[in-house]
């Protein structure tokens, strides 16, 4: 197991550098930050040198990744063009989102998991059906759609929660906007689970089990849930990245000031420093969640060993 770890942070070390110089290179070459920060004003001339050459714009694109990376590991995310530090932005946002992405990831596993065990195990029945029906429309349905709607009747109508978050954004504050993060994930993950355990239970390990005699409950979790929820851990881990870095459209609804909204501004303001440095931050995310899913794999199903 540890010669396993070890090499897959060292697959890692060539990604991150491939990912981050991508993100690097779109954000720089394909754009003018000092244009953008001076928006439809004309900058000086020498003005406009003048940040050129203090923010190294100057110098080749690989010299320009080169110094960013080594700010980077000297923990410098560089500034951003209010004048604010890409890392205090960080200290403020990353927080939020993660709170955020913990409820809904506890959404996906709860409510996703359950309601694929239950009509996996009675597939072909009207709980099944309704839940595959209910499911496809979940998918159907635009996540900003889907989140102006129970903000409006949860937040507005019933008076059960605040339409918005406040900026402390508590978890209680966020379980809505949770429920509207994971929505379409745990739709996913519903199917996914629904789906394998329907095919496991033809598998001949699991006649075994039954014709041994176990009780059903150690059937069901020892024998047949762990061995069919490899698929959905993965789908799950995957899922961290993206919803951290796709709660764009849930954190404007709700007026999170999460990842999300500060790549939205930054977005908005071409403000070069922030995206990368946020994007940076979650190509690790992705990195860290695919070595998580993999080493769980071996405490799933027992088949699977590292050597």
């Amino acid at each position: 197991m540890g010669r396993y770890v070890i090499r897959r942070l060292l697959q890692m070390i060539p990604v991150f550098i491939g990912s981050t110089f991508l993100i690097f290179f779109m954000v720089y070459a394909l754009g003018d930050p000092v244009a953008a920060l001076f928006g439809d004003r004309a900058p000086d001339p020498a003005t406009a040198a003048q940040i050129r050459n203090a923010l190294h714009l100057n110098d080749p694109l690989w010299k320009q990744y080169l110094l960013y990376m080594k700010n980077i590991f000297s923990g410098n995310f560089g500034t951003a063009f209010n004048g604010e530090s890409v890392t205090s932005l960080m200290g403020s946002a990353f927080p939020v989102t993660i709170r955020l992405t913990i409820v809904a990831i506890l959404f996906e596993i709860v409510i996703g998991i359950t309601l694929g065990v239950i009509t996996g195990m009675r597939r072909g029945k009207p709980v099944d059906t309704g839940a595959l029906l209910l499911t496809l429309i979940v998918i159907s349905v635009p996540t900003f759609v889907t989140g102006y709607v129970l903000q409006y009747v949860v937040g507005v109508q019933l008076g059960w929660t605040s339409p918005s978050v406040s900026p402390e954004a508590p978890f209680n504050e966020l379980i809505l906007p949770g429920l509207v993060l994971a929505l379409v994930s745990l739709a996913y993950v519903t199917r996914l689970t629904r789906t394998s355990i329907a095919e496991n239970t033809r598998a001949d390990y699991l006649r075994t089990a039954v014709a041994k005699g176990l009780p059903r409950r150690r059937i069901i979790v020892r024998h047949l849930l762990r061995n069919s929820l490899i698929p959905v851990v993965t789908f799950i881990g995957t899922d961290i990245g993206f919803l951290m870095g796709g709660a764009i459209v849930t954190e404007r609804i709700f007026n999170i000031h999460g990842v999300g909204y500060q790549l939205y501004q930054g977005i908005l303001r071409n403000n070069a420093p922030t995206v990368v440095g946020f994007v940076t931050i979650l190509v690790l995310v992705f990195l860290l969640a695919n070595l998580l899913v993999d080493l769980l794999y071996a405490v799933l199903d027992p088949r699977i060993r590292y050597a």
